[in-house]
């Protein structure tokens, strides 16, 4: 049976490192609260002159160098975002076009924080189909420019990012995605949400500005994910017939430090098994994941032939993992 490996990793993260004394707008009682309510001390911000597309191609160019894989070998590209260049076209295109992978086709998927591991899912039916012998994946968010600077519920938590995969057809191997699990809970999709701009609340009837600005409500976020993380981790481990003891490393969206612990705890896993970066990134929404995944492989926490579990959890409410042999 075709199996879809990962070939290689790669990540970017924008120059500009903005740390918490340097979040004036808020009170010093504020900045003190946001390593303690979350675990994050800085974050990088895109340039001005950087959009969602140019961070995806430098996280593309990476993974794609350390392979030694041209661009014009590439047959699918897909850009995980929830912070696109344009509401059309495609993000994708954009990326696609400046990488000069000109034999393959592209497109967005947005599942917000989830994206990630909706995008290993959707990557490994598309190989195991036979439909593409490779895939691209690439998670890219630029939320410093949908989010209020001065709305402390939101914008000291996130930062800017890319990661990439490279995904290529294998047979005969024990390696490779293994399983996936993914989730959507329709009735909480207000939970998180940027309102204005869509069909729902087009521009012309937006009345404050607050309204095209990603907004969540922080409180039922925290529970959701401490409820539903645990729950999908047992999922894809059991329907695999995975003891969780097997498992190296799990790599968690990276969004809380104290929902990291909370998982850990309710697994009874060692903290240890849990890849940790938020400190210096925030929350990369779907691009955390990938970025860990490839800051995991390079620092050795993560070697070839490790079972490993991704997971990742947000708006839609959404929510899934990954179970995947390296």
């Amino acid at each position: 049976m075709m199996k879809t490996l990962v070939h290689s990793t790669g990540s970017y993260l924008p120059k500009t490192v903005l740390r918490n004394e340097e979040l004036t707008q808020f009170s010093r009682e504020a900045v003190r609260l946001i390593s303690e309510k979350t675990g994050v001390l800085a974050r990088r911000v895109a340039s001005e002159d950087e959009c969602t597309s140019d961070l995806a191609v430098k996280a593309a160019v990476r993974c794609l160098e350390k392979a030694g894989f041209p661009p014009e070998k590439v047959q699918c590209i897909m850009v995980s975002t929830s912070s696109p260049d344009r509401t059309q076209p495609a993000t994708a295109t954009r990326v696609q076009f400046l990488l000069g992978a000109v034999n393959s086709f592209a497109f967005d998927i947005n599942s917000v924080c989830s994206g990630s591991t909706f995008g290993i899912s959707l990557a490994d039916s598309m190989i195991r189909s036979g439909q593409c012998g490779n895939v691209l994946f690439i998670a890219s968010e630029v939320y410093s420019r949908i989010l209020n600077k001065n709305d402390f519920s939101t914008y000291p938590f996130f930062g800017d990012g890319a990661g990439a995969v490279l995904f290529q057809a294998g047979d005969s191997t024990p390696k490779g995605v293994l399983r996936s699990c993914l989730m959507t809970d329709g009735s909480t999709h207000d939970v998180i949400c940027v309102p204005g701009g869509g069909t729902m609340l087009p521009y012309e009837k937006v009345e404050s500005q607050r309204s095209l600005y990603f907004r969540m409500k922080g409180e039922r976020v925290m529970a959701f994910s401490i409820e539903r993380g645990p729950e999908v981790i047992r999922k894809v481990a059991e329907e695999s017939g995975t003891d969780l003891e097997d498992i190296r490393c799990i790599l968690c969206h990276q969004a809380n430090i104290n929902i990291i612990r909370r998982i850990s705890e309710d697994l009874g896993l060692p903290f240890a098994r849990f890849f940790v970066n938020l400190y210096n990134y925030g929350n990369t929404a779907s691009a955390s994941v990938l970025i860990a995944l490839d800051e995991a492989i390079s620092a050795g926490a993560v070697s070839e032939g490790d079972l490993i579990i991704t997971v990742s959890f947000g708006g839609g409410l959404s929510w899934g993992a990954n179970l995947i042999r390296i």
